[in-house]
């Protein structure tokens, strides 16, 4: 004789509904922890980037990304922003305290470092400045089309990332 073991209509669902109800918590959390989270990556970030209104441009803004110490290479920090331009917008001249890698995302870049060419980079094009190197140039070659990229510090641990010269 075997035995049929069946739910009720009560609790046949019972495991679906508490996954989507788990879910839904879940995303309420995450939601509410995410804009916190992001703000506290701004607070550590932002006293490294700039020492004084960097653009041409109300549009123009500079996005903190991520910031981490390099394991690896102790006194050391990779931080990563998001740079954008508004049409016509730029960034005056300045210098950063370590090394720079930017990838433009959208649009197109204008730079020139001190002593050197004034490039356009284009989306999927990117750029390297070295430590303390001059940033003459940096703008939107566009002054009808915004533009982006991504720049990727590493530097010492603690050092102003951009400081601008006059």
């Amino acid at each position: 004789m075997s035995a049929t073991f069946r739910l009720s209509p009560l609790t046949e669902g019972r495991p679906f509904y508490l996954a989507v109800i788990a879910g839904l918590a879940c995303a309420f959390v995450i939601g509410k922890a995410l804009p916190s989270t992001m703000d506290a990556i701004s607070a550590v970030i932002e006293p490294f980037c700039a020492s004084s209104a960097p653009s041409g441009s109300t549009q123009d803004v500079v996005e903190p990304i991520s910031s981490h110490a390099l394991p690896n290479v102790p006194g050391k920090r990779v931080t990563i922003v998001r740079v954008f331009y508004g049409p016509g917008g730029f960034t005056r001249a300045h210098r950063h305290a370590g090394s720079v890698t930017a990838y433009v995302t959208k649009g197109e870049i204008r730079s020139q470092l001190a002593g050197g060419p004034v490039e356009t980079f284009k989306v999927g094009q990117s750029f390297f400045e070295p430590p303390g190197a001059v940033h003459l140039v940096s703008a939107n070659a566009s002054n009808t089309e915004p533009a982006e990229l991504i720049a990727v510090f590493v530097a010492d641990e603690g050092a102003q990332l951009t400081t601008f010269v006059d």
